[in-house]
């Protein structure tokens, strides 16, 4: 699977505080045709690197010097005001569900939040790439899965029926309509249907399609 925008490879910083780990990603990247126009170890180096080289996307390990907390995620948010356009994959060793709602605070999408050990093959990674560079989210289905242990009483989202909330999950983790009757084994139509019912539920205006599935995930995260 390559990666490009229009006629060029798709152009990746990559911030990855260990050396083996970054170099690998580095090979991997461009042997699947993207272009790493950087490849930094710390969160101010990722900051300058995203305004100095203005990439598609920027891959991001969370916990990276000096203290190995949060540092990767800080940068990324910085990263997201100082360069809006530029879509952002996070790839933790952790689950931190509270990120993934700093990502996604401004409702225009374009974000992920991976395990590491979750990523399996390249393809895996190279099609969340392809997801948040079209504006997508993507979310590890762990991810998704702790985030139903922590809605709150008033929770929009309690206002869905079992289904719906299974196919908000799947929304939540990037899948598309066709993919989610794949996996419940239903038609598209009646994804459609339950997607709009998910968004008449949660207060979304039903305008365009992907705006309303970051929103959907966006109220999905914050309950």
């Amino acid at each position: 699977m390559a990666l490009s925008t229009g006629d060029r490879p798709l152009r990746v910083v990559l911030a990855e505080d260990s050396v083996l780990l970054r170099e690998g990603l580095v090979r991997l990247l461009e042997e699947a045709g993207t272009t790493v126009v950087a490849a930094v170890g710390d969160g101010p180096s990722l900051v300058r690197a995203v305004t100095e080289q203005r990439p598609d996307v920027a891959v991001v390990d969370v916990r990276m010097p000096p203290t190995h907390t949060d540092e990767g995620l800080r940068a990324a948010v910085e990263v997201r005001r100082a360069v809006p356009g530029t879509a952002v994959l996070v790839l933790s060793q952790y689950v931190e569900v509270a990120y993934a709602d700093e990502l996604l605070a401004d409702g225009r999408g374009g974000a992920g939040y991976l395990l590491k050990d979750r990523v399996t093959d390249l393809d895996q990674l190279l099609a969340a790439l392809a997801d948040v560079v079209a504006g997508g989210t993507v979310l590890d289905p762990q991810v998704v899965a702790q985030l139903f242990a922590r809605r709150r009483a008033d929770d929009p989202v309690r206002r869905l029926t079992a289904r719906e909330r299974e196919v908000l999950g799947l929304i939540a983790e990037g899948h598309s309509n066709t993919a989610i009757a794949r996996h419940l084994v239903v038609t598209p139509g009646a994804v459609e249907k339950h997607t709009q019912r998910i968004f008449a539920k949660l207060g979304l205006a039903p305008d365009e399609d992907r705006n309303s599935r970051v929103m959907a995930t966006l109220a999905y995260l914050r309950g």
